[in-house]
């Protein structure tokens, strides 16, 4: 961008913040004329008191002073009437600006799984363009101007203004010198602060159970002192330098007229144009003075724009072409991914194949990789090499509006939105009545949806806050359902549910396999997953194995970290069994325990009975 907006040219893709600076650019750079005219009115109030001092005074014309008066007056409605429109235009470009910007912005946010923080940059430099600070950097430029009609007044006057010019614009240098890594050290706490504060709201229930709050207070209060320190310190210091500009310009004003009084004394200038050149040189200091004090907005907005250009960095122009209606085929070659932010991948070298129809059910113990895994199947996450491919389609070649409706997915953290229950089923679409209440009772949750107040019309609070677990549950799993997708992925579907949602969900999986949807379930309890075709097993983001049920199942056995362990014997306080902790070792072959089939009855039957 120019150099009269004080903001960074945009990013070299296509993107919408780039195509939204060239439209900005355009225009700036008209108003920046636009201001010329401007600045030229202001001359007019020195002007007329240099011809009422110098002619009107003089001759005692009655008529000239009126023509004068006249004249001026007309040149000050211009002069207004010009500031209105540049503010007018200014409002409008700013808001041609986030409209342009916001849509696509808001999708890279929820794309990418990031804070909310990209718009507040947004809103920064919105609110920028529209202040007092951008004004202030359209006079700017015309402060030579000022300088050199002060200097046709006389040159001593010209010095003088100079020299008040060039003292202001040292201190405003200065200012921001001393000022810059203490502002953006504050930013920078203080939207850590924010986003934790995000992330706490979020989780207010457990907060408050466990007596949490006082601590995580202390932990906010951390990160919002710091910002406050910073920010004061920053703003002690540009505060003095503020009262110094103040004291350059008063002195400034007092040497001008001193030197003026000095010139008219000896005859050189008449006593209008001493007037004259006071109030030229005080126009001429004011944007340059206002620079200090707006710094910071400035290099707030600098900032905020250097952070959206971030955001659009990998920012890709177009949406690919529709393709075919997908079958749920996915495959895997040599996949490596982590998540965003981490240094080490949480997925290695994944290489497999799911066939459209089959069933497939996903374990391991917890942080393996499980959850990353089906972001993958699903394209929320895209691969750090290798390829993740749907119907032999890599998911960046995929349309995501068009390929959206053709994939379920439960997330291990159910989220749902501030809307009615059909809307949240039917993914905030125009809702199919028909097909909202076929994915309520595919999951055996119609009956439940009935039994709220106003059925399918019942307003959810954010994030389902309203709602019980199971309940929020159940519609997150009507949602995955509606209208029928070709890949159904479910992340722990059973883990809010009790023993007859279980049961819905193992009902679920054994109709998908029939009407040859590709299903994907993660879950620990075989009970889940026992209906499935295919088990794969991952541990430490590796595939360990992958087959037929029948053959991986049996071959899954517990892992213990070394031959002597400790393990309760019956009868240990306070655990219901008769007896005390002993210390028992366990026979261990090829790092998996080996039971005695005595053993594995009662094993068993302790399991059975905790079901």
């Amino acid at each position: 961008m120019a150099d009269t907006t004080g903001v960074p040219s945009g990013a070299d893709n296509d993107s919408p913040l780039a195509q939204a600076v060239a439209g900005l650019k355009r225009y700036l750079k008209v108003l920046l004329g636009f201001s010329c005219f401007l600045n030229l009115l202001i001359l007019t109030g020195p002007l007329y008191m240099l011809q009422v001092y110098d002619r009107v005074l003089v001759s005692r014309n009655e008529p000239t002073l009126v023509y004068l008066t006249l004249l001026a007056v007309a040149a000050l409605l211009v002069l207004a009437a010009l500031d209105v429109v540049r503010s007018r235009i200014l409002v409008r470009l700013s808001n041609n600006f986030s409209q342009t910007v916001t849509p696509e912005l808001f999708r890279l946010i929820l794309g990418r799984a990031r804070t909310a923080n990209g718009l507040r940059d947004l809103e920064t430099v919105r609110t920028f363009l529209t202040g007092s600070s951008m004004v202030t950097l359209f006079d700017v430029p015309w402060a030579p101007l000022f300088l050199g009609f002060v200097y046709i007044l006389h040159p001593y006057l010209g010095h003088v203004a100079l020299i008040g010019a060039v003292v202001l614009f040292g201190l405003a240098v200065w200012n921001e010198k001393r000022t810059r890594g203490l502002l953006a050290k504050a930013g920078e706490y203080q939207r850590k602060a924010t986003d934790f504060t995000e992330v706490s709201a979020r989780n207010s229930e457990a907060i408050n159970a466990m007596g949490m709050l006082d601590n995580l207070q202390q932990r906010w209060l951390g990160d919002q002192r710091a910002a406050l320190a910073f920010q004061a310190i920053a703003s002690d210091r540009a505060g003095t330098l503020v009262s110094a500009a103040k004291f350059v310009r008063f002195t400034l004003q007092v040497a001008i007229l001193g030197t003026g009084a000095w010139l008219a004394i000896q005859d050189i200038i008449s006593p209008g144009a001493m007037i004259a050149a006071s109030i030229v040189m005080s126009r001429a200091l004011a944007p340059v003075e206002s620079s200090i004090s707006s710094w910071q907005g400035l290099q707030g907005a600098k900032r905020a724009y250097a952070r959206l250009q971030e955001a659009f960095e990998h920012y890709e122009a177009g949406t690919p072409m529709s393709l075919p209606e997908p079958n749920g085929q996915i495959g895997f070659e040599n996949v490596y991914a982590r998540p965003p932010g981490s240094e080490a991948p949480i997925i290695k070298a994944f290489s497999f194949a799911i066939e459209a129809g089959d069933s497939v059910g996903i374990t391991g113990p917890s942080g393996a990789g499980k959850s990353s895994l089906v972001k993958l199947m699903t394209g929320i996450w895209l691969p750090e090499s290798g390829s993740v491919r749907l119907d032999g389609a890599e998911f960046l070649n995929w349309n995501r509006a068009q390929l959206g409706r053709y994939i379920g997915y439960l997330p291990q953290d159910i989220e749902l939105f501030p809307g009615t229950v059909a809307d949240n089923i039917a993914r905030f679409g125009e809702a199919d009545p028909e097909k909202v209440v076929t994915a309520a009772k595919l999951v055996g949750g119609h009956s439940m949806i009935l039994d709220l107040p106003k059925a399918y019309d019942t307003l959810i609070g954010p994030g389902g806050a309203n709602l019980s677990g199971g309940q929020r549950q159940r519609i997150g799993l009507a949602r995955a359902l509606y209208d029928l997708p070709k890949l159904i992925v479910l992340d722990e579907p059973t883990s809010n549910l009790d023993a007859e949602g279980e049961s819905s969900v193992r009902t679920l999986i054994g109709w998908l396999k029939k009407q040859k949807i590709t299903c994907v379930v993660i879950a620990h309890k075989p009970t889940v997953i026992g209906g499935v075709d295919k088990l794969m097993v991952i541990q430490k983001g590796v595939l360990s194995q992958f087959g037929p049920l029948d053959e991986v199942l049996p071959g899954i056995t517990r892992q213990v970290p070394a031959e002597k362990t400790t393990v309760p014997a019956y009868g240990a306080a306070g655990s219901g069994i008769v007896g005390s902790n002993v210390e028992a070792r366990i026979p261990v072959k090829n790092g998996r325990v080996k039971l005695t089939a005595a053993e594995t009855r009662v094993s068993a039957n302790e399991n059975q009975g905790k079901q």
